[in-house]
Order: structure tokens, then C-alpha cells, then sequence
């Protein structure tokens, strides 16, 4: 080739080149995207509502529409390739999250992208609408994503045609999206990362056997899909599969040691399960397995028999949860030398804590970052060996029977954020020392521990906390100013430390900042000031607690209740029972949208209860008792329609008890109105309250008669509480389970209930002007413990089968007008250990029994009753009863009763001419008589009753 012609050529392909990078800068940078894409996109986008702004650049004279958000175009074409319209998840603040959702449906125009390789709509809200059927037209897709979008129904199956899919995400949420066969899959043969978690896949037999013909697939994710078969599978298949995720199902038995083939696993998630064993052995051929979760489970025996001495590449292995599974953590552990996070909490693990920290203290303490041993059986002492592990961040050994006092060397973990030592038998000193050089320690729990903080009121710690408890243990008498240098503490559980001081008017300003406040407990004093800073805004989308019950705290609740509305408007459970609160309650009721417990029992309140309270329409649980509030129960009291909790006993309440609270209050356990001025009937309507357990209206103006409907009440009729627990419970909130207490009249005696409230049953409508029969019907109540009728104007007699409420313990019918003799059926009343009968008009021998003989006198006195444990029966003070008339008889021997003849012949000649009298006088009667006699020999005759 001639020189000028090399020359030439050269130059012609630079000429091309620059060409060629003139039309790639035209296409890249151009005015605007494909015109069909670009009106495609504004259609979707006008089916959708954006509460958030999310597609703010999505504007219609904006012609670039590879510029907007979320959308991505070639370089080359202009072409829109990917579409990214995904709301991610936020734990921290779901109410971001809920309000960033784009809502609506997905229009059809989303075809005219026919480009698109990446489409990800997760996070939304398409409002239950069936995933389109039409996006399988989308053949280029390699990623699809719709996970927790608010899809419903069934899959549809014509997605197996998106043959070039590598990435597909149907995960949902609550079982709204099924599917009865998903044998389409089988059609993605590139697929590498199928996540269909939350997906009811019960009816899909054919699950795990169609999921294995995919001869690609490196991550597979089922958790929570109603699985419960496991078919034999082929390894081929899965020879490439790393990550495996079958947790929350319902898979039983043995682990299928054919997972053990599966030798490219390094994640294997099996929790949440009803396993119950493990074939030794197999688990040692997954060599390359870096996490492995088996917690939750029903695994039974040692930790050594499961066979994971092997697992030398194992970074998180986590076994808690199975309360069967015991013994101790092998030496062999020690070998781990990559573990970072360990975990037996709620096993049966039983070993000194010296020990395991032994074992792990070579290789491991310089990986482990987390360590679990929370709700275990360990013992000992805490060790100095603590030290040794200078990686960790994650240390829980609560629960467990550790004694001794906590090393100083603890302090020398300089990674730790979060620490739990709760509920254990620790004692000593804890000083500024132990943390010396925890700068990142976030959260630290010591609760229910004999501990006593030393601490210099001037020191300042080296972190900011955002969880404190270190309930029981001794923090005061002075308040810890230390505190309130913690400006990020939002979770705080001081109750019971013996503090015994005013509360700092900077810790006062400071509430706003808390989720979980109890302070409860204690001997502060003081009052509630005028707030510094009452807009400080409560960020939480947690339910919160507020308690600063049993203080000696004093004054008016004004600001408290009044200020701060981005405070009050997060609170879910608020105590200020057992102070010295004053003045009368606040009417700003209206900014605590989300209470569902107040209690303000036992202080000084009175006046009239305000009108606001009525709109917590959430509240579940409402304690007013022993105070001085006046006035009638307001009527907007009828919004409480899941309120199980009613206590306004001892206060000065007047007016009718509402025939409204039977209409409205059905989910009703305890109504307690005692010790009021409230009068008129027993309200009918009450009947209606099927739930209620406990009813307690003594010691008012009532009057009336009891309803026969009072049998109604059918929660006081069962006594079976297998399926219930002991309490009533409302909430598990940080270290806080939120259960009701009530104070009920027991035996005589006042009594408060807590932890069994759940299982008590009782009434006492005691010290009114309630009049008429006992019914009957309060004999169908067979689950109650406690009936007080006493002190009221009852006649007539004791229902005579009152021996069949079985579960009776306490029994007062004292202070009526009742009559007849004592019901033998009463001595059936096995439990029943406080009885008082005493000042009625009862007659009789008392039955005998030894359970009614174990009474003392005063049970039976002021009547006309004989027989132990009174004195002897005597004939001529004693009426009795048919069955004692034909016992004495038979005792008296030959003796006649003339009184008795005479009174029988005198009967039967009154009685004769009773009925012969008019048969003579009357022939219409005489007819009348023949006729029926005629009729029923004829029946007889035919019967053949001759």
C-alpha cells in the first residue's frame, strides 16, 4: 500500500471514529427519550397517587425522560431499560415508609417499554389487585421485582414465558398472594434468585421438586409459605444452590439428611420449624456453610449429638429457641476461629458461664461479635476472661442463675453497643470503671439484679446510651445526674432503685425524647412543671410507655397532659397511679390518639371527669379508682368499644349506672364501680356482657331486683382456663410486659390482682337496697370464685342446687332477710373456705358436711340454725324439713300423732266434696265429666292399655 494511501485510510477512520462519538454523545445527551416510552411512563404515572413526591422529575413538558426518577435509558438507543420504583422498607420509621408508597394500579401502557430488562414496583401499595397477567409480554425482563406490593390472589402462571429472567422476587406479605401448582417455573431455566417468601404454597404439592429442575439456581428463598412436605430430591440440580431459606413453615419430624448433598450451601436457614432431630453426621459435609439458623425449632437431646464439630468455616450459628435441646457447648467449638455471631438463648444449655468462655476464648474471641446465651441455664461467676473478647458488640446472659459481681474487665470491650445481664442473682458494686471504655455502648440492661451504682454525681459517661434498665437495683437515693448527659436515651427503666429525690426540672424537659419511660417505684417527689421545649417531637412508630406510678409526686397533671402534642399523640400506655396528683383532670384528652391504658388510681383527683377522655376510642384499660371525682359517667364514654377494663371504684360518682355499657362495652372483663353514689336499678342491658369476669357494684345506692339474665354472663359459667393465660394481657414493649392489675374484695379481705387476674371470677354487689329472690339463674355461673350478696334485702331462700358452682371459694350471703333451711347441696361446695350466712331468718339444721362444720359459729349466727358447729337441735325451736320430719318418726319409734289423723280426714272430706259437689249440682259439668271419662277408656282400649 502507497504511503498516501495508508495516509487516507487513516485519516477515514479517524473521520468514522469521530463520526461515530458525535452520534453516541447525540444519543446519550440528547433533548429527549423515546416519544411512545416517554407517554407510556405519564400514563403510569396517572394511575398512581404520590403522597410523597417520589415522581416529582415525571413532568409531561420534560422531554428527557431518561433524566427521571427512577427510569434508566441505553446509551445507544435512548431506550428505557430499567424501571426502579422501588419503596424501600424503613424499620425506623414505618410511617415514612407507609407514606412514600406509591398507591393505585399499574396501567397497561407499561407494554410499550418492551425494552425493559430490570422492573422493580416493590414496596407499594397496588391495593390488592392480582399481579397483571400481561407483564409475562415483557420477554426481555431479567429482573422482576414485586415483593410486598399489595398483590392478592393467585400467581398467574403465564410468568413462566419470561424465559430470560435471572432475578424474580414474589414476595408477600400475610398470605394474600397463593399459588396451587407453580410447575411454570420450571420454564426459567436462567434463573438464579427466586424469593417467593409469605406465599401460601399449602395446595403446591409439587414445590420443591419443581424448584429443583432449575439447573441454574444459586438462591432459593421459601420462608413462610405453609410448606409442610419434604419430597425426595434429586442433588444435580441443587449442585449450585448457596443460599436455602425454608424458616417459618411447618415442616416436622427429622431433618432430611439429603440436604447434606447440597455441598455448595454456605446460608441454610431451617428456623421456625417443628424439627425435632438431627441425623449425626450429615451436617459435617456442608463444608463451606458460613450461616446456619436451627433455632425455634423442637430439637431434642445434646448440642453435641447434632453433628457440627465440622463447620470449620461457619461464621453464625444460631440455636436458640429450642427449649428441649441441652447439654453443653463442646470444646470442639473452640475451633471455629471465623464464628462472629453464636446463639443458644431459650435453650436448655446447662454450664458455668467460666467455662463457655473458656472454650471460646482461643480463635474465637477474636472473630465473635455476637453472643446469645440469654434464658439458658447457665451459672457461676462472671470471669475476667471477658476481656479477652475485644471484637464483641452483641452480649446477652440474661435470665440465666449467674451470681458474683461483674468484672471490671468488662470495661475493656471497647466494641460492646449492647449488653443485657437482666434477670440474674449478680451483686457487688458497678462504679465508672466497668465502663471506662465502652464509647460505643448503646443499650445496657441489668434488671432485676441486687447491683449498686457507685457512681460520682459528676461523672460524665464516655457514650449515649439509647437504652437504660436497671430496675431493682440500686441507683439512688440521689438522682443519677449522669442522665442527662444522655441526650440520645430514649428507652429508660429505672423503677424501684431507691431514688429518693425531686425529679430535676432538665430531666422533666427531657421526656419528650422517650419511647419507654418507668421511673416507677420510687419516693420521687415534686411536681409536673411548665414545659421548656413542649414541641420536641417523639419520633416512634412503637407503642410507648409512660409510667411514673407509685412516686410521691404532687400538684396538677395540666402540662403534662396539655403540652407537647408530638408527645402525647405516640403514647400507648400511661400510669401516673399511686401519687399524690391533685386538681381535676385535664380535658385535652383529644391529643392522646393512641392510649390504650390510663390508670390513675390513687391519688387526689376530683371534680367531674372530663368529656375528652371519651374519645381514646382505642383504650382497652381505664383505672380511676380511690379518688374524688363527682358527677355522672359522661356520655362519651360509649366511644370505649374495646375497653376490657373498667375501675372507677371509690370515687363519688353519681346517677344511674348506663344501660349503654351493655350495649357498648362488649368486650368487657372487669366493670368494677364500687364505693359510689350511683343509685336506680340494676341495668338490664348489663346481661349482655358475655366477657365479664369480674363484677363489683357494692357499696352504692342500688336497688331493684338482680336480672334472671344475670345466667348470661357465660365468662363466669366456664371453668375451663386451658386455653388462657394467667393474665390479662395487652403488650410485650421493650423489657415491659404490659398486663392489668385489679384490686378486688376477696374472702373479706382487699386483694390485688396481677399475674392470674385471667383465671378470677367474682361478684360482690355487697351494701345496696338490692331486693326480691336470689336467682337462680346465678346458679348456671358455675366458673365464679367469689359471690358477695350480702348486706342487701333478699328473701326468701337459697337456691336449693347452689351445690353445683363447684369453684366457689367465697360465699357471703350475710345481712338479708333469707328464709328456709340451708340447702344440702352446699355441702358439695368443696373449695369454698370463707362462708358467712349470718343475720338472715334461715331455719334448721345446718347440713352436715366437713366442709361446713370447718366454719366457725359466726358463719351461721343470728339465725334459728342448730347442728355444728352451733349447738344441738331442739324439737320445739326447730322447723324442719319433710325429709327431718320422716327421719324424726322413724325415731320417735310407736308414738302416734293424732294431729296428724285428724288433719288427713279432715282433708279428704273437704277434697270429696270439692269435687262431687258441683258434678251434682251441674249436669252441664256432669256431661262434660262422662265425656272425658269415655274419651280415655276409648284411647285405652285402642292402646291396649286394659
Amino acid at each position: 500500500m502507497k504511503p498516501n494511501t495508508s495516509a487516507f485510510v487513516a485519516l477515514a477512520l479517524l473521520e468514522l471514529f469521530a463520526t461515530a462519538t458525535v452520534i453516541n454523545i447525540s444519543l446519550c445527551n440528547g433533548t429527549s427519550c423515546i416519544e411512545s416510552e416517554r407517554e407510556a411512563l405519564l400514563k403510569l404515572q396517572h394511575d398512581l397517587r404520590d403522597p410523597s413526591n417520589r415522581l416529582a422529575s415525571w413532568i409531561g413538558d420534560n422531554g428527557d425522560c431518561c433524566k427521571w426518577g427512577g427510569v434508566f435509558c441505553s446509551n445507544f438507543t435512548g431506550h428505557v431499560l430499567e424501571l426502579n420504583l422501588q419503596n424501600p422498607f424503613s424499620p425506623y420509621d414505618n410511617e415514612a415508609y407507609q407514606r412514600s408508597k406509591l398507591v393505585g394500579k399499574i396501567n397497561p401502557s407499561l407494554l410499550e417499554l418492551e425494552h425493559l430488562v430490570h422492573l422493580d414496583l416493590s414496596g407499594n401499595d397496588f391495593q390488592g389487585i392480582q399481579i397483571p397477567k400481561y407483564l409475562a409480554s415483557l420477554v426481555n425482563l431479567r429482573y422482576l421485582n414485586l415483593s410486598i406490593a399489595n398483590f392478592t390472589g393467585m400467581i398467574p402462571h403465564q410468568l413462566g414465558n419470561l424465559s430470560n429472567l435471572q432475578y424474580l422476587d414474589l414476595s408477600g406479605y400475610n398470605f394474600k398472594l397463593h399459588a396451587d401448582t407453580i410447575s411454570w417455573l420450571s420454564g426459567l431455566s436462567l434463573l438464579k434468585h427466586l424469593y417467593i417468601s409469605s406465599v401460601n404454597l399449602s395446595k403446591a404439592s409439587d414445590s420443591l421438586l419443581v424448584i429443583n429442575s432449575l439447573p441454574s439456581l444459586k438462591e432459593l428463598k421459601l420462608s413462610f409459605c405453609k410448606l409442610h412436605h419434604f419430597p425426595p430430591l434429586s442433588s444435580a440440580n441443587f449442585s449450585s444452590l448457596t443460599t436455602l431459606d425454608l424458616s417459618e413453615n411447618e415442616f416436622q419430624g427429622q431433618i432430611p439428611s439429603r440436604l447434606g448433598n447440597l455441598t455448595s450451601l454456605k446460608y441454610l436457614d431451617l428456623s421456625f420449624n417443628q424439627f425435632n432431630s438431627v441425623v449425626p453426621g450429615w451436617l459435617s459435609k456442608l463444608n463451606d456453610l458460613e450461616f446456619l439458623s436451627l433455632q425455634s425449632n423442637r430439637l431434642q437431646g445434646n448440642i453435641s449429638s447434632l453433628g457440627l464439630e465440622n463447620l470449620t468455616s461457619i461464621q453464625t450459628l444460631l440455636l436458640s429457641g429450642n427449649d428441649e435441646l441441652g447439654g453443653k457447648i463442646p470444646t470442639s467449638f473452640g475451633r471455629f476461629c471465623k464464628l462472629k455471631s453464636f446463639s443458644t438463648g431459650f435453650t436448655n444449655l446447662s454450664q458455668d458461664i467460666s467455662e463457655i468462655l473458656g472454650i471460646f476464648s482461643a480463635c474465637v474471641a477474636n472473630e465473635l461479635e455476637s453472643l446469645d446465651l440469654g434464658s439458658c441455664q447457665i451459672f457461676g461467676h462472671m470471669t475476667n476472661q471477658l476481656g479477652r473478647f475485644k471484637g464483641l458488640n452483641f452480649l446477652d446472659l440474661s435470665n440465666t442463675t449467674m451470681d458474683g459481681s461483674i468484672p471490671l474487665s468488662l470495661g475493656q470491650i471497647a466494641n460492646l453497643e449492647y449488653l443485657d445481664l437482666s434477670k440474674n442473682e449478680l451483686n457487688g458494686t458497678v462504679s465508672e470503671i466497668h465502663f471506662v471504655n465502652l464509647t460505643k455502648l448503646v443499650t445496657f440492661r441489668a434488671n432485676g439484679n441486687s447491683l449498686i451504682f457507685k457512681i460520682n454525681p459528676n461523672w460524665v459517661p464516655p457514650f449515649q446510651l439509647t437504652g437504660l434498665g436497671v430496675r431493682s437495683c440500686r441507683l439512688g437515693p440521689r438522682f443519677p445526674l449522669w442522665l442527662q448527659s444522655q441526650k440520645k436515651l430514649n428507652d429508660l427503666y429505672i423503677s424501684s432503685t431507691r431514688i429518693s429525690a425531686k425529679i430535676p426540672r432538665r430531666f422533666w424537659n427531657s421526656i419528650f425524647q422517650y419511647w419507654f419511660l418507668n421511673i416507677s417505684g420510687n419516693q420521687m417527689y415534686g411536681g409536673v412543671p411548665k414545659f421548656d421545649s413542649p414541641s420536641m417531637p417523639l419520633v416512634t412508630n412503637l407503642g410507648s410507655i409512660f409510667d411514673l406510678s407509685n412516686n410521691a409526686l404532687s400538684g396538677s397533671i395540666f402540662h403534662l397532659i396539655c403540652q407537647g402534642e408530638n408527645f402525647s399523640k405516640n403514647i400507648e400506655f400511661f400510669q401516673l397511679s399511686k401519687n399524690h396528683f391533685s386538681g381535676e383532670i385535664p380535658d385535652c384528652w383529644m391529643n392522646w390518639p393512641r392510649l390504650r391504658m390510663l390508670n390513675l388510681r390513687n391519688n387526689n383527683f376530683t371534680g367531674s371527669l372530663p368529656m375528652s377522655i371519651g374519645t381514646l376510642s382505642s383504650l382497652m384499660s381505664l383505672n380511676l379508682r380511690n379518688n374524688r371525682l363527682s358527677g355522672i359517667i359522661p356520655t362519651s364514654f360509649n366511644n370505649f368499644t374495646i375497653l376490657e377494663a373498667l375501675d372507677m371504684g371509690e370515687n363519688e360518682l353519681v346517677g344511674n349506672i348506663p344501660t349503654w355499657m351493655g350495649e357498648r362495652f362488649s368486650r368487657l372483663i372487669i366493670l368494677n364501680l364500687r364505693s359510689n353514689k350511683f343509685h336506680g336499678d340494676f341495668p338490664i342491658q348489663l346481661c349482655r356482657l358475655a366477657s365479664l369476669q369480674i363484677l363489683d357494684v357494692a357499696y352504692n345506692n342500688l336497688s331493684g331486683t338482680i336480672p334472671r339474665c344475670i345466667n348470661n354472663f357465660s365468662a363466669m359459667a366456664t371453668t375451663d382456663s386451658s386455653d388462657q393465660s394467667n393474665d390479662i394481657f395487652y403488650a410485650s414493649l421493650g423489657d415491659e410486659k404490659i398486663v392489668e392489675d385489679a384490686l378486688l374484695v376477696m374472702k373479706g379481705f382487699l386483694v390485688e390482682y396481677k399475674s392470674i387476674l385471667n383465671l378470677v371470677r367474682g361478684i360482690d354487689i355487697s351494701k345496696n337496697n338490692f331486693s326480691g329472690e336470689v336467682p337462680v339463674e346465678v346458679t348456671n355461673l358455675q366458673g365464679l370464685q367469689s359471690l358477695n350478696f350480702s348486706y342487701n334485702l333478699f328473701t326468701g331462700r337459697i337456691p336449693d342446687n347452689i351445690g353445683v358452682m363447684r369453684s366457689i371459694e367465697s360465699l357471703d350471703f350475710s345481712a338479708n332477710q333469707l328464709s328456709g333451711y340451708i340447702p344440702q347441696s352446699m355441702s358439695n361446695l368443696s373449695f369454698l373456705n370463707y362462708l358467712n350466712l349470718s343475720n338472715n331468718n334461715l331455719n334448721g339444721e345446718i347440713p352436715s358436711s366437713t366442709q361446713l362444720q370447718s366454719f366457725g359459729g359466726s358463719s351461721f349466727a343470728d339465725n334459728d340454725l342448730c347442728g355444728a358447729p352451733l349447738p344441738n337441735c331442739t324439737k320445739k325451736s326447730v322447723l324442719v324439713t319433710d325429709d327431718q320430719n320422716r327421719i324424726g318418726n322413724e325415731e320417735d319409734g310407736d308414738e302416734t300423732d293424732w294431729t296428724l289423723y285428724i288433719s288427713m280426714a279432715l282433708g279428704f272430706v273437704v277434697g270429696f266434696w270439692c269435687f262431687i259437689g258441683p258434678l251434682l249440682i251441674k249436669r252441664r259439668w256432669r256431661y262434660k265429666y262422662c265425656h272425658f271419662l269415655d274419651r280415655l277408656w276409648d284411647g285405652c282400649f285402642v292402646r291396649k292399655c286394659y
